[in-house]
Order: C-alpha cells, then structure tokens, then sequence
C-alpha cells in the first residue's frame, strides 16, 4: 500500500461522497468567486489525458526538506510541501478549505501548479538534477527509476550534487514532474 501523489480525473473532482472530490471542487469554486476570480473547471483535454499520474511516496524525505530549508524561504516551503490539491492555476497563495480528505486532516489546502513547478524547477537547478534522463508521462516512472536501479546507473555519466542524496533528488524529480503533469493536462493533483 502506501501514499501515492496521483491526478484526479474528471468524473471524480465532480463526483461527491468517499471516491470523489465534488465537495472539494464547490468550495473551492466558492473560495475563487470570492477572491474575483473565475471558477475552475477541468478542460476537455483532462478528461482524454491518456492513463494517469501515479507515483509512490516512499523514500525518507529528511535530506529533501533540508535541501528545501536551504534553498527556500518558510512561505516557499510552505507552497511546495503543505498543499494536499495542486491544480494548474496560478494563486497567489494557498486556499485553506475546511474540509478533510483521507491524507489532509480537518483542511484541504489547494496549491497552484505555477507556483509549485517553479520552485521544483529551482530545487533541481540546485542540485544539478538531470531532468531530461528522468522518464515522465507513464505511471510509477519517477518511483521506479529512483527504485530499481535508474538514477544510480545515471550517476557516473551524469554527476553533480543530486546524486549525493538521491532521496532527496526523488522528492525533487516527484514535485516536478506532478506539477508539470498537472499543467500540461490541466488536472488536480493529490494523494490518495
């Protein structure tokens, strides 16, 4: 079992009850109308994105969260690690819904994918991450190229400071590539 950082279809933000986001989706609807802004709804083209976003959280994240202390201001961290919905629309800060979902607790807080692609894009310019060798687009292919062998065949032909703490350079790659997927497709993203 474990966590997993997935994408959310579009039946499922609109569906209510145990398998579906519906109420999270309203408020958050609430939440943008009353900022002046527009609602958001998935596009088309999410729901013909071929297969899904899924990758496992499961390496220790301490070396992770000191690269960020190091890298990135509180309210930065912040943006990059406390959401629990990321979707592809640029917010100026976080929206703290009162509502719960499995991993959230008592509160969903909704992240913008801009903002989280920005600061995963920095991280991996700071420790030289060798993003164009790690595969994108099929389900599990950060997990599994971190995992089974990947990233330490990549080391010799591609070093640099990533590859001395290649937990820390999954949690990385992970941000990443969820926030690209998210804007590419124009899905929500979360962990189920």
């Amino acid at each position: 079992m474990g966590v997993y950082l997935v994408s959310v279809t579009a039946q499922d933000w609109s569906q209510d009850g145990e398998d579906g986001y519906g109420e999270v989706a309203a408020a958050l609807n609430t939440e943008l109308e009353r900022r002046g802004l527009p609602p958001y709804e998935l596009p088309q083209t999410a729901q013909e994105a071929p297969g899904w976003f899924e990758e496992k959280v499961s390496p220790p994240m301490d070396g992770f969260v000191a690269l960020c202390r190091a890298q990135l201001t509180d309210a930065e961290l912040s943006t990059l690690l406390d959401w629990s919905v990321l979707i592809p629309l640029t917010l100026e800060e976080q929206i703290v819904l009162p509502l719960g979902t499995a991993y959230s607790g008592d509160e969903t807080v909704v992240a913008g994918a801009p903002q989280v692609l920005a600061l995963a894009e920095r991280l991996a310019g700071s420790v030289e991450l060798p993003v164009d060798a790690i595969p994108a687009g099929e389900n599990l292919a950060v997990s599994l190229w971190f995992l089974e062998g990947g990233a330490e065949r990549t080391v010799p032909a591609r070093p640099g400071p990533w590859a001395e703490d290649l937990d820390a350079a999954f949690y990385v790659a992970l941000y990443l590539r969820a926030a690209q997927y998210s804007l590419r497709h124009g899905c929500p993203m979360t962990y189920s």
